[in-house]
């Protein structure tokens, strides 16, 4: 599975790519996670606000900081 955090260096991004990280670890997801610090990359996900997460190139949660929960929740689909 690929999954991008999008973001800046904000705060509020480094969160979401910690508690994502820590997820995938966890729960023994085979992952490969990049961070999508570049705002043109960024502005070709149609997002307003950041952070985001995207697995296998669809936006999942954009905007705010999900709890480990919700972020396992959504990475269990995959």
């Amino acid at each position: 599975m690929e999954i991008k955090i999008l973001g800046t260096s904000c705060p509020k991004c480094k969160t979401l790519e910690k508690l994502t990280r820590e997820v995938v670890e966890q729960n023994g997801f085979s992952a490969n996670i990049t961070k999508v610090e570049d705002i043109v990359d960024i502005m070709k996900y149609n997002i307003m606000a950041t952070p985001a997460l995207v697995v296998n190139e669809k936006v999942e949660i954009k905007g705010r900081v999900p709890s480990a929960d919700e972020i396992k929740k959504v990475l269990s689909k995959y």
